[in-house]
């Protein structure tokens, strides 16, 4: 295993080198200045790369990215110091893990075995063979990807997010029937997409086009009951959100709204005694082909097994597992919430839950 560290790491290095040889690992570590691939040959591999989230003038996100393109096998890591949380998330579209400055060596070793089993996992010759049965697999959800890629720009318009929502009329139809149930809904009607940006807010609206595309866009069986499964994500996606909080927050209402996407694909399994691969596995799966951020696509498949996500802490996982649970009424792993430290917060939780359940 190499790990490459960029910027000025060469003391990091040396550290996380000791470090590592005191557990027992004979992992290379190796410091660079170059911001990318840069002066890394193809017979220098790189398994692990490990940047901050500036490094000069640069963005981490796009150094991600050129080690991306160059090295698509590698765990990218990006580090953080604890106020920079708010401007990071978008670097999560090239990298698999955040870590907090300074680097901790017992935490880079979970997070680089967390991801390794997670790519186990999702490359599971079962499921490999059972999506591949489907005929077609449903499409990225499009007006939800270029409405996140216009709220990237800071002087977008409600007007130019409201052209973007109108494109599809059954898109735009959909949104504003759903902003307009018990979920949603301030009292007021609403009946044009240009009210439906102001009111409901971009982080709102994102869930709620991301919940249209993808409910109506992947085929499934008539076992599968649309509406009430639709009900059940939205419910989730709120609630994680509330449980997570923070900046932290509208990834957990993402994958809280996608983590029982999997049940709509054919060929799928719910419990432990029936046959084929597991529906969460399978909606992980599809998420991944659709370039997902990597802790949505985590959490989703783990959602069900949170424990199986070492070194991760409460956080998305966490938050949708727990959501999820409250909201399909099924148990919630107190073990888990024991080891990441959060089991006091069980009962307020559920009276969250509780009262998100009343009718409005």
């Amino acid at each position: 295993m190499r790990i490459v560290i960029a910027g000025e790491g060469s003391g990091q290095a040396g550290e996380l080198k000791q470090a590592l040889v005191g557990m027992g690992l004979d992992w290379e570590v190796a410091a660079v200045d170059a911001a990318g691939p840069d002066g890394m040959t193809a017979d220098a591999p790189v398994d692990v790369f490990v940047c901050p989230l500036r490094l000069g003038t640069l963005q981490g996100a796009e150094i991600l990215a050129q080690m991306r393109n160059a090295y698509p096998g590698a765990v990218r890591i990006v580090l953080l110091d604890k106020n920079e949380e708010s401007h990071a998330l978008h670097a999560l579209d090239c990298a698999h893990r955040m870590l907090n400055t300074p680097l901790d060596a017992s935490e880079l070793i979970e997070a680089v075995d967390s991801v390794v089993d997670l790519r186990e996992l999702l490359d599971n010759a079962e499921l490999k063979q059972a999506i591949g049965r489907i005929g077609s697999l449903p499409p990225p959800p499009r007006i939800y990807i270029e409405l996140t890629q216009l709220l990237r720009d800071p002087d977008a318009s409600n007007f130019e997010v409201a052209e973007v929502l109108s494109q599809d009329p059954g898109v735009a139809a959909k949104v504003l029937r759903l902003c307009n149930s018990a979920f949603f809904s301030g009292g007021r009607q609403i009946t044009d997409m240009r009210t439906a940006v102001t009111r409901l807010g971009m982080q709102s609206l994102r869930g709620l086009v991301l919940a249209s595309e993808t409910f109506g866009s992947v085929q499934s069986s008539d076992a599968v009951d649309r509406d009430a499964m639709q009900e059940r994500a939205l419910m989730t996606s709120r609630l994680a959100a509330r449980l997570l909080g923070g900046s932290s927050a509208e990834l957990a209402a993402t994958a809280g709204l996608l983590a029982e996407v999997g049940r709509l694909l054919p060929g799928v399994r719910a419990g432990d005694d029936e046959s084929g691969p597991h529906y969460a596995e399978a909606g992980a799966y599809l998420l991944g082909l659709w370039g997902l951020p990597m802790p949505i696509v985590e959490a989703v498949a783990y959602h069900r097994t949170p424990a199986r996500l070492r070194g991760s802490g409460f956080w998305v996982v966490g938050a949708v597992h727990v959501a999820s649970a409250l909201v399909l009424g099924e148990p919630v792993d107190e073990k888990y919430l024991r080891q990441v430290g959060v089991i006091d917060k069980l009962p307020k939780w559920r009276e969250m839950a509780e009262s998100m359940a009343q009718p409005a």
